[in-house]
């Protein structure tokens, strides 16, 4: 019997690489044997005895065994290249699944002292470490400039396009028509709503740092439960949209951390189908936006000055919380945020101790923004409704319009100097 060589199987090196990035492992044996993946593994088990996560005890009899896995990846750059070994692991018990490890914790602020600050009361807490400049986190791109920070999420607007085959279509002005509102009714029944929901919660994502186009995504999750032809293609002008402006990012410059500002507006029974508001908000500490929301209204309101009042109520609550978080890092306001407001009505409401018969449905919320406004807390102005910037949270606008509240966001191109860095 004679014994044939079998052919050796071609080797492929990659000239370009100075070092061998090693596979991610099937199992923790194979992770065992390989001194990056050993590393990685080490350096998490560390963490999780440092930030006393664990409590590594003997095993006793009557103890109930949670099993638990080691999930490994590679971490890389905005640009695809390795930048290092990532090992997690996670515990699984019965219907929960229990995640033990934070990735990283990242601040940025418009003060580099304020930043070491942050940094200095999270270090007493957590073990940490510097990982310099933030420029890709999550499909966040950040581009730094003397003035401040430049936030795009281009390289995701672009995944989104091509997964919705719409990498080539044409530019819209506006992510919204004006002509209409969606409806359940509108248009004619879809079966398969697959890629509506992935392109709906894709373009939720994109919202962390794209407020021009929350209202927008806003109306088309309410209609996610059955899908018409017409959500569908208000989701498509969405796209349309991002399509002429995926260069556009939002900016941060520096500013001094003295006051909040704060724009309210609601658009009344503007759902055709339930007749509800739809409230929206954005706050800007300093000249810096940091907050925004548009969202339908959970009770119908009986008159204008009632879904304006309840705009008034919510965006007065999210800044308490933002006063509250800002006095335990250490940096109390000492001026009254401010709220504007285009409804007289609510505005008197928030002063007036006097109560009648159209007021009783909203008592609790004009006890809560009463006692802010009698503490000095809060104070609610008039604003006139062409500079009403919160209008773009709650209805479709005219494109001059629209790019004016847009602008006033912050919203806009990345500067010369940063063209080009995707």
């Amino acid at each position: 019997m004679a014994w044939r060589a079998s052919p050796k199987p071609k080797r492929h090196f990659n000239l370009h690489a100075s070092d061998s990035i090693s596979h991610i492992p099937h199992n923790p044996k194979d992770a065992l044997t390989d001194p990056n993946w050993l590393r990685a593994m080490h350096d998490e088990f560390s963490a999780l005895i440092a930030n006393k996560t664990w409590e590594l005890v003997p095993r006793q009899s009557d103890m109930n065994i949670i099993r638990c896995m080691w999930i490994f990846r590679h971490k890389r750059n905005s640009n695809g290249s390795f930048e290092q070994y990532k090992a997690r692991l996670v515990c699984d018990g019965r219907s929960q699944q229990l995640l033990l490890y934070v990735d990283d914790i990242i601040l940025t602020t418009s003060s580099d002292a304020l930043h070491q600050h942050f940094m200095s009361l999270l270090a007493k807490e957590f073990a940490m470490k510097d990982l310099g400049p933030l420029s890709y986190f999550l499909g966040l791109a950040v581009t730094r400039h003397p003035n401040g920070l430049f936030f795009s999420q281009e390289k995701y607007d672009a995944e989104i396009l091509e997964r919705a085959g719409m990498s080539s279509c044409n530019p819209a002005q506006t992510p919204v028509d004006t002509n209409s509102k969606l409806g359940a009714s509108s248009g004619s029944p879809i079966d398969d709503s697959t890629l509506y929901r992935s392109l709906a919660g894709a373009l939720q994502y994109l919202t962390f740092t794209r407020p021009d186009i929350t209202y927008a995504v806003q109306q088309i999750y309410l209609h996610m439960h059955a899908l018409r032809t017409t959500p569908m293609h208000a989701l498509k002008r969405i796209l349309r949209y991002i399509k002429g402006t995926i260069s556009h990012g939002l900016h941060l410059t520096k500013s001094s951390l003295t006051s909040l500002i704060s724009y309210t507006d609601a658009d009344w029974g503007g759902c055709p189908d339930t007749r509800r508001s739809t409230s929206g908000y954005c706050v800007y500490l300093g000249d810096n936006l940091i907050l925004w929301s548009s969202k339908r209204q959970t009770t119908l309101s009986r008159s204008s000055a009632e879904a304006e009042y309840r705009g008034v109520a919510n965006v007065v609550s999210e800044t308490c919380w933002l006063r509250n978080l800002l006095l335990e890092l250490h940096y109390p306001l000492r001026r009254a945020t401010i709220v504007y407001c285009d409804n007289v009505s609510a505005i008197y409401l928030s002063g007036n101790p006097v109560h009648h018969q159209r007021t009783k449905h909203i008592e609790m919320d004009i006890h809560f923004v009463r006692e802010k406004v009698q503490r000095g807390h809060v104070r609610v102005l008039h604003v006139p409704s062409r500079y009403q910037i919160a209008d773009i949270f709650t209805k479709g606008l005219p494109r001059i319009l629209f790019e004016d509240f847009r602008s006033s966001l912050s919203f806009r191109p990345p500067l010369a100097s940063t063209a080009g860095v995707y």
